[in-house]
């Protein structure tokens, strides 16, 4: 079932047009990602979603809704990438706080526990580290239980450790039934987390698809590198059909190409009894398949 769905919406400030032609749909029960640069009309086009900014065309229905419909607000949190809150007030304070904006809210002391804020809850605002705040902040948007939660880079910030307790929190969210809307432009978390992605760049989507999907339409070329035991010619790998090119780097050696490149390279090291040292083969990622996606846009 379709729970969000915006149709050739655009917004303009002034005479910079942020979005233009932006269409997808959201389903339920899925985490469905908005990847894109700095700038590319990401939080715009959440923030129109949300209710927050009024859109200068196109139209947008969530949960068959219109956006400013005031009984959304019971069923949609949202998460902006910036929010604040007074300084003095509490986490305890600002949970109570939001628990009593709705009729049927979470249990925030549960919320507490799983966000690793349940010893912070008598903690002034001002006194919480980035990442407390960012919890305290995805803690506010599912305090009334909604059934779409919108997250706008949730983990900007954060360390590496805390931005993977926060993926294993939202993949829970997710599993207990709430739909996830996700902005970012972490290449991992996407890769991670979604179900499907909308990459958008200079306000449009250029592609929409599963993160393999976006992958696999790349050419599948690969790349080993490794420091060779003994003095190679590259003409021994060159003259392999798997094998694009090669490419020194001081003491390592690239192999680029497709096919079984990995046999092809090590069988004829082993002929030539050199060992490859220090081996290790890249393949196409999400990182590419985004590159290569904005760059067709235009972007540097």
């Amino acid at each position: 079932m379709t729970v969000i769905e915006v149709r050739d919406l655009r917004k303009a400030y002034g005479e910079t047009v942020a979005v233009r032609d932006v269409s997808f749909t959201v389903e339920a029960g899925e985490i469905f990602g908005i990847l894109g640069p700095n700038g590319a009309g990401k939080t715009t086009t959440v923030e129109c979603i949300a209710g927050l900014r009024r859109p200068d065309q196109g139209t947008i229905h969530v949960l068959g809704r219109e956006p400013h419909d005031s009984t959304l607000r019971y069923e949609v949190g949202v998460q902006l990438q910036e929010s604040q809150l007074p300084d003095k007030i509490s986490v305890r304070e600002a949970l109570d706080l939001y628990a009593s904006f709705y009729p049927d809210p979470a249990d925030w002391r549960a919320l507490t526990r799983e966000l690793g804020l349940a010893d912070k809850l008598n903690t002034r605002y001002v006194k919480l580290s980035g990442g407390q705040k960012q919890r305290l902040s995805i803690a506010l948007a599912l305090i009334g239980s909604p059934k779409i939660a919108i997250l706008d880079e949730l983990t900007t910030g954060l360390d590496p450790q805390a931005r993977r307790d926060t993926w294993d929190l939202i993949e829970s969210i997710r599993d207990s039934g709430v739909t996830i809307l996700l902005v970012t432009h972490f290449m991992e978390e996407a890769e991670r987390l979604c179900d499907r992605l909308a990459v958008i760049d200079h306000g449009e989507v250029v592609a929409l698809d599963t993160p393999s999907g976006l992958i696999s339409g790349l050419d599948t070329e690969q790349r080993l590198r490794f420091r060779p035991s003994r003095p190679l010619d590259d003409a021994l790998l060159t003259a392999l059909p798997e094998v694009r090119s090669v490419k020194r780097h001081g003491e390592q050696i690239e192999v680029i190409g497709t096919g079984n490149l990995l046999h092809a390279v090590t069988s004829t090291l082993a002929v030539n009894q050199i060992i490859a040292a220090e081996l290790r083969i890249e393949q196409a990622s999400l990182d590419d398949a985004f590159v290569r996606l904005t760059s067709r846009s235009g972007k540097e």
